[in-house]
């Protein structure tokens, strides 16, 4: 993965990820709002994706998250924000494929999410991870008012387009069919 790593998210990460949200949505989540994703929601999961220090002193940085939840056989992807001077380098690719791996892991047999209609980036990412349009939701959006595009992935696939191997609903490993 380069630079960067994907892990599950701490709370100790809220402030970093809050300030992500900010930076990157007109409505953003407020800190209780992820607080209570983080830590409140037995449905939900959080995963950051953490740049390298550049040297041996230096911190490790999160450069974006993904919440996301697992319900039933759904996989519900929520938020998710990559900063902006790390974009088009996989990360928000890699945080959307580790959660369908998650999802596969706890029985989940579909994708779903809602985005801004405007959002061009983001239905190339969908579309290109197997993705395709359901419906729209008009109005959903506020600040400003835009529709909303749905999405799903049913059945939920890997990235080279062959469905991922589920080993056991109690975890386990996910991987690829080869």
């Amino acid at each position: 993965m380069g630079e960067w790593t994907i892990e599950p998210a701490t709370v100790e990460a809220l402030p970093k990820i809050l300030q992500i949200e900010e930076a990157c949505f007109s409505s953003p989540w407020t800190r209780k709002m992820l607080e209570a994703e983080l830590s409140g929601n037995p449905f939900a999961h959080f995963l950051v994706a953490k740049q390298a220090p550049s040297d041996e002193e230096g911190s490790v940085s999160i450069v974006g998250y993904l919440c996301f939840w697992v319900v039933f056989e759904e996989v519900r992807l929520m938020n998710l924000a990559v900063m902006e001077s790390m974009r088009h380098k996989g990360i928000a690719r890699a945080l959307v494929t580790r959660a369908l791996e998650v999802g596969l892991g706890q029985g989940a047999r579909c994708a779903v999410l809602e985005l801004r209609a405007s959002n061009h980036a983001a239905h190339t990412l969908y579309r290109n991870l197997g993705f395709r349009d359901v419906t729209t939701r008009p109005t959903y959006y506020t600040n400003p008012i835009e529709d909303a595009s749905l999405m799903e992935l049913a059945p939920i696939v890997s990235e080279s387009g062959r469905l991922t191997q589920e080993i056991g609903r109690e975890g386990g490993p996910i991987t690829p069919l080869q």
